[in-house]
């Protein structure tokens, strides 16, 4: 492996909104992608504390019908039209990644390590979005276009109830997953100066 296939690898994953059930690759290979990446990505003090769950098919589109019907609690009805629009793009994908921290562990690591305690909320943050950037590049890599959403805590206790996760799960993110329909736009740099100091070179 090269420097330069990673390099590539991250160049490529874009957020890709145009997407549709056809996928380049076996929802087999999906599971596997997410599977490495769970097992590899890395964990302050090794704590394993992100969780993830693959919603395919039936299940994943019944995550976005959970998602509106959600949303229409607290969007006036005459301006619900274009978020429907927008969840029904997401559903018209082939499937959805959720990420979770297993707050159990955090707590167990703050009673275990007192003065880290204010730490390992943040750090537990850091690996959950390690998991997201490696699922979704390796999706990348491997042809499959993904967007990443953000509806919690406006869905949680459905999604919990629905697929009978357990109560310490706190979501954090939806990683929306499927065949690309037509790719992601251009998109603008920020020049690296503002953005990047080098010191002793």
């Amino acid at each position: 492996m090269s420097v330069q296939t990673l390099q590539q690898a991250a160049e490529t994953r874009r957020s890709v909104y145009a997407l549709n059930k056809e996928l380049p690759v076996s929802a087999q290979q999906i599971v596997e992608i997410v599977e490495h990446a769970v097992k590899h990505t890395p964990s302050a003090f090794n704590s394993q504390s992100t969780r993830v769950v693959v919603l395919l098919g039936a299940d994943h589109e019944k995550l976005w019908d959970i998602t509106a019907d959600e949303l229409k609690k607290i969007v006036p009805a005459d301006q619900f039209q274009p978020t429907q629009e927008k969840l029904n793009g997401f559903k018209a994908a082939a499937g959805s990644v959720l990420f979770f921290e297993d707050q159990d562990v955090v707590k167990g690591l703050q009673e275990q390590f007192p003065a880290y305690a204010a730490g390992f909320p943040v750090w537990a943050a850091h690996s959950d979005a390690m998991h997201q950037y490696a699922i979704w590049t390796a999706f990348a890599a491997a042809g499959v276009g993904a967007n990443l959403q953000h509806y919690t805590p406006i869905i949680d206790a459905e999604v919990a109830k629905t697929w009978n996760l357990p109560a310490n799960w706190k979501m954090s993110a939806q990683l929306v997953f499927g065949g690309v329909a037509a790719p992601a736009g251009e998109k603008a740099f920020n020049d690296l100066e503002s953005r990047l100091k080098v010191f002793g070179l």
